[in-house]
């Protein structure tokens, strides 16, 4: 993985940004945390808080401008979060503000700062907690003296607040006029804080610098009137910054980018929250009791962005968000020695794009994980156990057992190319057949047909060769068939080829059907809930010519959440082989948004539907009715295989007239219903099985359980070693378990 790429990757999830109160506070308050802590009733915890970020918390609470509350986004939802008043309840109900700490610096310089207002106040905290020795010059007879005629600040307050100072070895010299230059002669750094100036001074709004080197100013003497608590509080504490970073030699500009009041681009879905008023206190002089504040807290949503996470049961299962798991990605792949813990997750991920739909900044997960698959792919990393499965699938519907490339009986050539895929043709043969029976019924001059797999398991495991060699095999048949337009009842086949193979002209069954007519045996009137394929997101004309075809069926069709918001059923990106933890938790939210049967497009989706217990139509279900479509269950995996070798011997018996053997299983099995689940759930095939019992059979190298008088047995035809537990009754063998690993056993005489 590029290191700048994934560096734009990261910049573009705002989950980590600040909320607009924060942001707009000079101070960044984290006012998320303050109203979290008051939400629990955690008042101490506020109060830290407070202190932590505010030298002077009581004179905040009672005075701050609060530029924080014209932003907050509740004002959109009943009335703006009141934090000053919640900063001004913590700050009464709450403990002694604690004195600062005096740090201990490598090396301890000292620093003037001319002017104990609260600018200058907030500069001597902040430097003196960095370990510097700080002396206060003030022209007047006390600290603060601005503040102190302000009727809204009890006098306690004020003096609560200074006396943070108590034993900080802070020298404080009031009455004392003061000279900027000369004090810079005496002391490592200068800070004037005196308030508006007869004649202004040129003051960096950075760093607060001035032309003279070692001097720094702030406050009203920068930016004159009104006067504000708030904006003066934060340029000294910036100048402290400034100062601290001058006497170490470090870069004043550095890292500064978000200093200051600024927007937010964190997004907050409004629509996730109800309007609710702001509390109103019972005694508006004294402000919020504890119990007020704490329910106006509550009122804080709080904000977040999670758009992606709210919708994605992957990005949910791992407890983070996209941004935490860009970081956890390329760590792992960029890692030299230890483990890679994070490669199922990279693998668990659907490549649907739900994601950047809903993102506001456009950012999917998917392209992020298959850019690390590929990394993971090119340095031998890849778990071959994720993966192998679905690849072993993809050989098998490469081979000749299933691909066929035919023109159109009594033709030679073809208008059209009809490609089913291999997965309509793994769910429902019968319905391929008959599909393309109309197909050939309609389209004049003739329609090919070309059973074989688009190679989207390879694509969604990075293996970029075999994705490749695929391509490369329906490209040759394509060409020898004259490179007609290509029409497919696979909306992952669809996507392959118009992302992959742009000069191949592709059209989606559906929106064809809706040109030549359907078939005459359409179905009967229902309520059906539509679930897209997420490989159709974008595909508007997909999903209109879906719908019409479902009227005319007599559906009454419901939405869920739209086209482009559909939900991947996991077999995307392979997940339900990586992870069947995570692809079943998808499915699980999907069909149980809506009580009714579903209506799809995709065979992978009906099946792991009904894999999950939903009852769920293919449309075709619509086209050619017969029996209970609905809860015609998954056929799994080892079915899969046979309806797909069935199809292809089917097709060029009926319709080439060639004469076809129907293999005949030299080994019977009979599994119950429990094993058969179970060897789904291990994606063991019964073809696996045959192969184990035969080689156990053919040498002899089974044991017998004596207690259960069973055979255990074990072989590895492939990468994988089965074993098989059967017994023989009346000629046929009886599964009663099986369970494979990846470990190669060595025999030994």
């Amino acid at each position: 993985m590029d290191g700048q790429q994934v560096k734009l990757w990261e910049s573009r999830c705002i989950e980590e940004l600040p909320p607009a109160c924060t942001a707009a506070c000079p101070v960044h308050l984290d006012v998320r945390g303050l109203a979290d802590a008051l939400r629990k009733g955690d008042l101490p915890a506020a109060h830290a808080l407070l202190c932590r970020f505010l030298p002077f918390p009581g004179i905040v609470g009672h005075l701050c401008e609060h530029p924080c509350e014209a932003p907050c986004r509740r004002a959109e939802a009943g009335g703006a979060i009141r934090i000053n008043a919640l900063e001004r309840a913590v700050a009464t109900h709450g403990p002694a503000a604690p004195t600062f700490r005096r740090g201990r610096a490598q090396e301890r310089k000292r620093v003037a700062i001319v002017g104990a207002g609260l600018s200058g106040l907030t500069a001597a905290a902040d430097l003196v907690v960095k370990g510097h020795e700080v002396v206060v010059f003030e022209v007047g007879p006390q600290l603060l003296g601005r503040l102190r005629d302000d009727p809204r600040l009890p006098a306690a307050a004020l003096e609560a607040d200074l006396a943070r100072f108590e034993n900080t070895g802070v020298e404080f010299r009031c009455n004392e006029e003061s000279d900027g230059a000369a004090l810079a002669e005496q002391f490592d750094a200068v800070y004037l804080g005196t308030g508006p100036a007869t004649s202004p001074i040129a003051i960096d709004p950075l760093t607060l610098a001035t032309a003279h080197p070692k001097v720094f100013a702030g406050g009203s003497l920068r930016y004159g009137a009104p006067y504000s608590v708030i904006a003066s509080l934060a340029d000294g504490r910036h100048a402290a910054l400034s100062i601290e970073r001058m006497l170490q030699g470090a870069s004043l500009t550095a890292n500064r980018d978000n200093q200051g009041s600024q927007p937010s681009r964190l997004y907050v879905n409004l629509a996730r929250h109800a309007s609710m008023p702001p509390v109103a206190p019972a005694d508006v002089s004294t402000g919020y009791t504890q119990d007020e504040a704490r329910a106006e807290a509550a009122r804080c949503f709080p904000c977040h962005c999670l758009e992606c996470v709210q919708v994605c049961r992957y990005l949910e299962h791992y407890q983070g968000y996209p941004k935490r798991y860009i970081r956890e990605i390329y760590n792992n792949e960029t890692i030299v020695m230890g483990a890679r813990k994070s490669n199922r997750m990279i693998d668990s991920c659907t490549l649907c794009g739900l994601c950047a739909e809903v993102c506001p900044e456009d950012l999917g997960m998917g392209e992020v994980c298959l850019s690390a698959r590929e990394g993971m792919i090119a340095k031998g990393k890849m778990p071959v156990s994720h993966h192998d499965f679905a690849l072993r699938d993809l050989a098998f519907s490469r081979s000749d057992a299933f691909t066929l490339a035919r023109h159109q009986p009594g033709h030679d050539a073809s208008a059209l190319l009809f490609y089913p895929g291999c997965q309509l043709a793994a769910s429902s043969p019968d319905h391929v057949a008959r599909i393309y029976a109309h197909l050939c019924a309609r389209v004049p001059g003739g329609v090919g047909l070309m059973l074989g797999c688009c190679g989207a398991p390879a694509h969604w495991a990075a293996r970029n060769d075999l994705f490749a060699e695929t391509r490369a095999e329906f490209r040759a048949e394509w060409q020898r068939l004259g490179k007609p337009p290509v029409v497919t009842a696979c909306s992952s086949c669809y996507r392959m080829f118009a992302d992959h193979s742009p000069d191949l002209p592709v059209e989606s069954l559906w929106t064809l059907l809706e040109r030549i007519g359907l078939p005459d045996s359409i179905g009967v009137p229902s309520r059906l809930t539509i679930h897209d394929p997420c490989t159709t997101r974008h595909e508007h004309d997909i999903h209109a010519s879906v719908r019409r075809i479902a009227a005319q069926c007599g559906a009454t069709v419901a939405e869920l959440d739209g086209a482009e918001r559909t939900t991947c059923c996991g077999f995307g990106g392979l997940a339900q082989f990586a992870n069947r933890e995570v692809a079943d938790k998808i499915v699980d939210r999907r069909i149980g948004q809506d009580e009714s049967d579903t209506l799809t497009y995709c065979a992978m989706c009906r099946d792991n539907f009904a894999r999950r217990g939903k009852h769920a139509v293919h449309i075709l279900d619509l086209l050619y009715p017969g029996g209970d479509a609905a809860a015609r269950p998954d056929p799994g995996f080892s079915a899969r295989q046979e309806n797909r070798g069935r199809l292809k011997r089917q097709l060029q018996r009926d319709l080439w007239r060639e004469e076809m053997n129907e293999p005949v299983a030299d080994i019977e099995l009979e599994i119950s219903p429990e094993v058969h689940a179970d060897l789904e759930r291990k994606l063991i095939l019964q073809d696996d099985l045959r192969q184990v019992i035969r080689h156990a059979e053919s040498t002899g190298e089974k044991l017998l359980d004596k207690r259960t008088g069973r055979f255990i047995a074990c072989h590895r035809p492939v990468r994988v070693t089965y074993w098989v537990e059967y017994t023989v009754e009346n000629g046929r063998h009886v599964v009663h378990c099986a369970y494979s690993h990846r470990m190669d056993l060595e025999t030994k005489p």
